[in-house]
């Protein structure tokens, strides 16, 4: 991490209420807010320390480690937590490989990268790893804390994807227990966030979804990302894409997803 970046970490508390720690539990005397556990991966012992202090003023209860190692052992000893948050470069196993090895573990929590390397490539890559997330350090801890509690806020509403019974359509099987897309019982092995718009589509049937809902299933309502106001659709498109290839490598005849150009996508053509 560059100096600049260390030295903006003092300077990252903002004085727009909107940003403000809540302090409802001792403002009012009885309310007590209930703590959103984050797992923070990040080897820079200092930036480390400061930014689970400043998170824990907006709410957070963090639990920290130095590398991916130190993280993939508090999974398999039973750590709790409900959002995942990763540096990039980190030692021994960097960020943007630890998340498949997490998916394979069994570890399917929201994953969030913050990160000074900042550049659309990197943006794009974590967002085909499955991240739910991409957050520059220079952004600050107050914009930071905000788009975790997007996600966070979310997690707790009703879907589908809760559903412990498996889901059928056509030579489609979806099990959303542990996330796995089937064709004709063949795995075809999604990320997260491909399961999760499989599961959208197949779910309207028949019926276009747009590239807004699509996109909001990929990250959380409200999220934006890419270039202008419907840059967006571009980062649908290439995981639509991705989805058809994997599709396709199980079954090379698959046309189950169609498209309306401008408006979204649905699955099945009736």
């Amino acid at each position: 991490m560059t100096t600049q970046m260390k030295e903006s970490v003092s300077a990252w508390h903002s004085s727009d209420p909107a940003f403000s720690p809540d302090n409802s539990a001792t403002n009012s005397g009885s309310v007590v807010q209930r703590k959103i556990r984050v797992a923070f991966v990040e080897d820079d012992d200092d930036y480390r320390e400061a930014v689970s202090n400043e998170l824990g003023d907006h709410g957070f209860d963090v639990t920290s480690f130095g590398d991916g190692t130190a993280l993939l052992a508090a999974f398999a000893d039973g750590v709790e937590a409900e959002i995942i948050l990763l540096d990039w470069s980190l030692p021994n196993v960097s960020g943007i490989d630890l998340v498949p090895r997490l998916r394979r573990n069994g570890v399917t929590l929201p994953v969030v990268f913050l990160t000074g390397r900042s550049q659309p490539a990197y943006e794009k890559l974590a967002f085909d790893r499955g991240a739910l997330d991409f957050v520059d350090k220079a952004r600050g801890v107050p914009i930071l804390a905000h788009r975790l509690k997007l996600i966070a806020d979310s997690a707790k509403k009703p879907s589908d994807l809760d559903l412990v019974d498996n889901f059928h359509c056509g030579r489609l099987m979806l099990k959303p227990s542990v996330s796995r897309a089937f064709w004709d019982d063949a795995d075809v092995s999604l990320t997260l966030t491909e399961f999760k718009i499989v599961h959208l589509l197949a779910s309207s049937v028949g019926t276009y979804v747009t590239y807004r809902a699509v996109y909001d299933c990929m990250h959380y309502a409200g999220f934006i990302a890419g270039s202008g106001e419907n840059g967006y659709r571009t980062n649908v498109r290439s995981c639509i894409k991705r989805i058809r290839n994997k599709f396709r490598a199980v079954d090379p005849a698959f046309t189950e997803i169609d498209n309306y150009q401008s408006f979204g996508y649905r699955w099945g053509k009736t």
